[in-house]
C-alpha cells in the first residue's frame, strides 16, 4: 500500500473514530499530496520517495513553530504541534541511530579520501544522499565536521 492510500484509510478511520488531531493532521498530509500532484511537471501518482520528502518538510515545519511557541509560552499551541508531529512520524521512515550514523559517515569519509575539514563539502553531497529520508540533514553535518575537527 502505497502512501496515498494509506493516508485515505487512516483519514477515514480517524473519521469514524472522531479523533480530531488525526483528521486535521492527515487532511493536512493528504492536502500536501494533492498539491505535489498538481504541481507543474508532476506525474499522476506520488512516488514513496517525494512522499517522504513532503512528510519530512511538514515534520520541520512542526518543530519550528513547537520551539517558537514553546519559547513565546504558548503551551496550548505547542502542544498541538508537538501532537501533529507525533502523527507524523508514524509515516516517516525509522530514523538511523547516532551511532550507525557515525560509524557509516567514518566510513564514507574514508572512502572518499577526506581528511581536511575545508572539503566538508565533498562529503555532505554523497551523506546526504545516501542517509535520505534516514537521518536528519543537521545531525549529518554535526557528526561530518565532528569527523573531520571542523
Amino acid at each position: 500500500m502505497g502512501y496515498s492510500e494509506r493516508i485515505n484509510e487512516d483519514l477515514k478511520k480517524a473519521m469514524m473514530a472522531k479523533d480530531e488531531p488525526r483528521m486535521r493532521t492527515v487532511r493536512g498530509i493528504k492536502a500536501a499530496f494533492m498539491l505535489a500532484l498538481t504541481e507543474k511537471g508532476a506525474s499522476d501518482t506520488l512516488s514513496d520517495e517525494r512522499a517522504v520528502s513532503i512528510l519530512q518538510k511538514m515534520m520541520k515545519q512542526r518543530q519550528d513553530s513547537y520551539s517558537i511557541f514553546q519559547e513565546q509560552n504558548r503551551a496550548d499551541l505547542a502542544e498541538k504541534e508537538k501532537q501533529e508531529m507525533d502523527i507524523i512520524k508514524e509515516y516517516l521512515p525509522e530514523q538511523m541511530s547516532e551511532e550507525t550514523l557515525r560509524e557509516e559517515l567514518k566510513a564514507l569519509i574514508a572512502q572518499l579520501g577526506v581528511t581536511d575539514p575545508k572539503e566538508i563539502g565533498k562529503v555532505m553531497g554523497p551523506a546526504s544522499q545516501k542517509f535520505k529520508g534516514k537521518a536528519d540533514g543537521k545531525l549529518i553535518n554535526a557528526i561530518v565536521r565532528e569527523i573531520l575537527g571542523a
